[in-house]
């Protein structure tokens, strides 16, 4: 019979004391998606994430029958979600993950494993949004899985997925989707400094050191993502890995920044009006950046603990999956540029309201949905969402 079990484990992510350490701690504190499920919340907010979720449900389903036939079959097996937010999505990608091993399990005439099942966020993340939905997720599962599917252990482990997280030689499959495109820090060399003037991540107009340090800290955050992962998997484990990428060497393409490049055009003009001051928004960078494939397979083939034995691009409209969203009956109907403004909202907000102030908010992203209306009336501009799998090498 399917039972499952609720853990909460928790662990530290860094020892204070090093300046690096403090840079990384002030994201960890204030990098979160919007709580609860309220009108601006993450939980009624994440359509275009379900909609990336749902595209790269088939690369989930290969990498575990893969996974199953390639490695000593375990008596209980590893899983961990990193980056799993809140709302939907979280179980969401839980129940994927349980489905492809169970269709292995029935393909292969295999008896069912059990599961250690970890939800990964950073510690403000809104992990009490998702055990409270943990009910109705255990009564669904066991409705559909027949008797004999293993029992299932669901633990919390929030800390920075930059960092060991995991008992070594723990885990049997990896997944992450819409996280890795956040670095751990704003990159060294920008962070207190306005060089990179009325912009808030990378542009057209950033002076070359800019894009150099995105680069430099991408490069640095990802190898130790990989090392840390790699001291956690069994050898022959995968992970599947989705994140927000660009198609073009050139960090600076419409493709993976044009909606800072609106939401710093919204800060300027409240700049303009003296609502809020211009060094403000010089001195605001975003820990974000778009990785193009080639950088991926480079630092891959550098750390050395992984192959990369498969990838796979998407491009996903801006408000796609929107009409999904739940929004009050009573209201009217939310425009294209309402629905994407609440969407980019519930993922920035934290941050922008800890540099700016909460009371710019409402109308920041009233501006900000204004000009993405203006920009989608001429353009159909698009997310390039990129889905790598990777195998732990012996």
């Amino acid at each position: 019979m399917l039972s499952f079990r609720t853990i909460s484990s928790f662990v530290i992510y860094n020892a204070p004391g090093s300046q690096k350490a403090q840079r990384q701690m002030e994201v960890v504190q204030v990098l979160h998606m919007n709580k609860g499920a309220g009108v601006t919340s993450y939980a009624m907010n994440s359509a275009v994430q379900s909609k990336i979720i749902s595209v790269t449900k088939p690369a989930i389903e290969r990498a575990i029958k893969e996974t199953l036939c390639s490695i000593s079959w375990p008596v209980s097996m590893g899983i961990a979600d990193l980056g799993c937010s809140s709302g939907p999505n979280a179980l969401l990608v839980v129940t994927e993950i349980l489905d492809a091993v169970f269709d292995t399990c029935c393909h292969l005439e295999r008896s069912s494993p059990e599961f250690k099942v970890y939800l990964n966020d950073l510690f403000s993340n809104d992990f009490n949004n998702i055990f409270t939905s943990l009910p109705a997720f255990y009564r669904k599962q066991s409705q559909e899985k027949e008797s004999g599917f293993g029992p299932c252990f669901i633990l919390g482990a929030p800390g920075s997925f930059y960092g060991r997280l995991f008992p070594s030689n723990s885990l049997h499959f990896v997944h992450s989707s819409s996280s890795l495109h956040w670095l751990s820090q704003v990159p060294i060399g920008v962070e207190g400094r306005s060089l990179n003037k009325g912009k808030i991540y990378i542009s057209k107009s950033s002076p070359q050191c800019v894009l150099d340090a995105y680069l430099s800290q991408f490069q640095n955050d990802f190898s130790f993502f990989l090392k840390s992962r790699s001291q956690e998997m069994v050898t022959g484990a995968r992970m599947v890995l989705s994140f927000m990428a660009r198609k073009d060497v050139d960090p600076t393409t419409p493709e993976s920044c044009y909606q800072w490049e609106l939401l710093a055009h919204a800060l300027m003009t409240m700049v303009a009006q003296g609502v809020i001051e211009e060094e403000k928004v010089d001195l605001f960078d975003a820990p974000y950046y778009a990785p193009c494939i080639q950088e991926l397979k480079l630092e891959i083939e550098k750390e050395g603990s992984f192959v990369m034995d498969w990838s796979d691009g998407y491009e996903i409209d801006w408000d796609d999956g929107a009409d999904q969203m739940v929004t009050d009956e009573s209201l009217a109907p939310l425009s294209s540029e309402e629905r994407v403004a609440r969407t980019i909202r519930a993922v920035v907000e934290s941050m922008l309201e800890s540099h700016f102030g909460g009371h710019i908010m409402d109308e920041l992203f009233r501006r900000y949905a204004k000009l993405v209306g203006d920009h989608l009336s001429n353009t159909r501009t698009r997310y390039y969402n990129l889905v790598i799998s990777l195998v732990k090498k012996a």
